[in-house]
């Protein structure tokens, strides 16, 4: 009996990367050069392909290509996950394991919750061996992008936190930012004001930040206001921020996040000025901090709880159905306080 094309095609690349033709991490040709080296069509060349993904030779990542399994990831189980954050107790970070803990608990895994510099004391495939997979928060999309690089040609699950690496195939779990951004602003507008600034912490910008930025720009377009802050306003930061406001008569502010707000607060009160007479603030993340301030804070809640439970929820997933999940965005709320009021007219 004849053997079915992709049998061929299936059996010759089995059989390179079991000699290790193809190692560990290597990409695969694609269906196209199959299908011209073989002489067959693009369908046949792409079940081979599908077939060995089927057995855990090879993982196929979208728009990158087909590339070679580690074969020891396959049926390892250690029930212990790996949970990365840019700083333990870091004031910036809401409380994600109060969502992430209950899921672990509930699957019979262990966390384990450390620091970036962890990475530093590890190589890719003691991960491997070591845990189910990990939950990483992204401070920086570029930081130890060759180490994450090297876990996804091996098909280990990681599911990330607060931002997207557009550059590897990890699915994300993030805020609706540039809601937040937008409903922030609407309600300073709904208020009567009219010179709404947006105020950073820093001259760089990260995703999230200017996703946020992004809503507040829609907010301003979509009421034809005249005045909004440009990008890279290098005044629109604390250090800057009497010269900003006293120059363009600005009475509202949006800040990237609650620390960045509480702080203006500070700065504003010491020279002089009324919160919320004269400036309505709104921070975001709804920190413990803004409902303590006085006047307390009007902020962008992020749900901590369901970002870290909808995180835990989707790497056990992957790891029990070995299948990546999607991307999930998670509502966020506008809590009104004190320091936000109708502006006098």
């Amino acid at each position: 009996m004849t053997q079915p094309l992709y049998r061929i095609i299936y059996e010759s690349l089995e059989s390179a990367i079991k000699s290790g033709d193809f190692s560990v991490g290597s990409q695969l040709p694609t269906e196209k050069e199959l299908s011209e080296t073989y002489q067959v069509s693009r369908i046949t060349s792409k079940r081979a392909l599908t077939e060995l993904e089927q057995d855990g030779f090879i993982s196929r990542i979208r728009g990158k290509g087909s590339f070679v399994r580690d074969p020891i990831q396959k049926g390892k189980k250690t029930n212990q996950i790996l949970f990365i954050l840019p700083f333990i107790n870091d004031l910036y970070l809401g409380n994600f394991t109060e969502g992430i803990t209950p899921v672990m608990q509930k699957n019979g895994s262990d966390i384990l919750m450390t620091t970036l510099d962890y990475l530093k004391q590890k190589k890719p495939d003691e991960i491997i061996q070591e845990f189910d997979g990990i939950i990483y928060y992204v401070q920086n999309p570029e930081s130890y992008l060759d180490f994450l690089a090297e876990l996804s040609f091996k098909d280990f699950p990681v599911i990330l936190l607060d931002k997207k690496m557009y550059d590897l195939p990890f699915p994300a779990v993030i805020s609706e930012n540039a809601s937040g951004g937008f409903a922030a602003t609407q309600l300073l507008i709904q208020q009567g004001h009219t010179k709404i600034g947006y105020l950073f912490s820093q001259h760089h910008h990260p995703q999230s930040v200017r996703q946020r930025y992004l809503g507040y720009i829609q907010a301003i377009k979509d009421s034809k206001l005249d005045f909004l802050t440009p990008i890279d306003e290098k005044k629109a930061v604390n250090d800057s921020l009497i010269e900003y406001i006293t120059e363009y008569k600005i009475t509202g502010l949006v800040c990237e996040n609650d620390l960045t707000a509480i702080t203006a607060m500070n700065l504003l009160k010491e020279a002089g000025f009324s919160i919320p007479d004269d400036f309505s603030i709104i921070g975001f993340d709804n920190l413990q901090a803004s409902s303590l301030v006085v006047p307390a804070l009007t902020t962008v809640a992020q749900n901590f709880k369901l970002l870290g439970e909808t995180a835990g929820q989707s790497l056990i997933d992957w790891i029990e159905n070995q299948q990546i999940p999607e991307d999930s965005k998670i509502p966020i709320t506008l809590i009104k306080r004190h320091s936000t009021k109708e502006i006098n007219k």
